[in-house]
C-alpha cells in the first residue's frame, strides 16, 4: 500500500467502529481497548483456564477477574466454529492456531455497514452493546508499526467458511490495497484494522461511545 492509497482508504473511512460488550466503556477509557491475550496477563491467568480461553472456541462470553481490577468480559467467538476453520485454513494451520492469532490482537470495522450486521446478528440483536467510534487518522498515525489489514471478516466462518492463513494480516506496506480495489468498491477494500495485543490509549481517539442494539442508538455516553 502506498501512501497516496493510505490516505484514499483514511479518507473513504474515517471512523472505525468497535464493538464491546454494554457496560464496558469505563474499564476500557481506563486501562485501554485490550485483546483476549492482554487482559489475561493483566488479569494473571494461566494454565488451563487460559488454555482453554486462548486456544479453544469461545461459545459464550467469559467473566474475569482479580482484585483490585474491575471484572471484564472477554467476548464469545458464535460466529466461528472449528469445523468451519477445518475447511477455511490450510493443513499446516488447526483451528487453536487461529484462536491464537485473533487474541493477540483488537478489531475494528472500517464501515458502520459492517458494525450494523455484526450488531443485527443472530447472536447479538437482542443485547445492547458500547460502540467505539475511532477517529482512524489519529489511530493510524499513533499506531502505524502495530497495525495489520485484513481483507476479510477473519473471526467468521458462517455461512460461508472463507480460505484464510496467516498471510490474510498483511502490513500497512505490504498490504494489496491496488489489487483489492479493482474488485472492491469503496469501505470494501479493506474489511478489519487490527492492532498487535492492545490500545492502551485508546480514549485519545475515541470520537463518541454509543449504546447500540441493533442499528438502534439508545445512548450517547461519550463524546469527545
Amino acid at each position: 500500500m502506498t501512501e497516496a492509497e493510505l490516505e484514499e482508504l483514511i479518507g473513504d473511512c474515517p471512523t472505525l467502529f468497535h464493538m464491546a460488550q454494554a457496560g464496558s466503556w469505563p474499564a476500557i477509557a481506563q486501562r485501554g481497548l485490550l485483546s483476549t491475550t492482554a487482559l489475561l496477563d493483566l488479569y494473571r491467568i494461566g494454565g488451563p483456564d487460559r488454555e482453554a480461553i486462548e486456544g479453544e472456541r469461545r461459545a459464550a462470553c467469559i467473566v474475569v477477574e482479580r482484585a483490585g481490577l474491575p471484572r471484564a468480559v472477554i467476548r464469545d467467538q458464535i460466529p466461528m466454529t472449528d469445523a468451519g476453520l477445518l475447511r477455511a485454513l490450510p493443513e499446516h494451520l488447526s483451528p487453536s492456531d487461529w484462536y491464537r492469532t485473533l487474541n493477540r490482537k483488537v478489531f475494528f470495522w472500517l464501515t458502520r455497514e459492517r458494525l450494523l450486521t455484526l450488531l443485527s446478528a443472530g447472536a447479538y440483536r437482542n443485547d445492547p452493546h458500547d460502540v467505539l467510534e475511532v477517529h482512524t487518522a489519529l489511530l493510524v498515525a499513533a499506531y502505524r508499526q502495530q497495525i495489520w489489514f485484513c481483507p476479510i471478516n477473519s473471526g467468521c466462518t458462517k455461512p460461508m467458511p472463507h480460505p484464510r492463513d496467516e498471510t490474510a494480516f498483511r502490513r500497512i506496506p505490504d498490504y494489496p490495497y491496488n489489487e483489492w480495489r479493482r474488485k472492491r468498491r469503496r469501505g470494501e477494500r479493506v474489511v478489519e484494522l487490527a492492532v498487535d495485543y492492545g490500545v492502551p490509549d485508546i480514549v485519545n481517539f475515541v470520537c463518541r461511545v454509543v449504546r447500540m442494539q441493533r442499528d438502534q442508538e439508545q445512548q450517547i455516553i461519550f463524546k469527545a
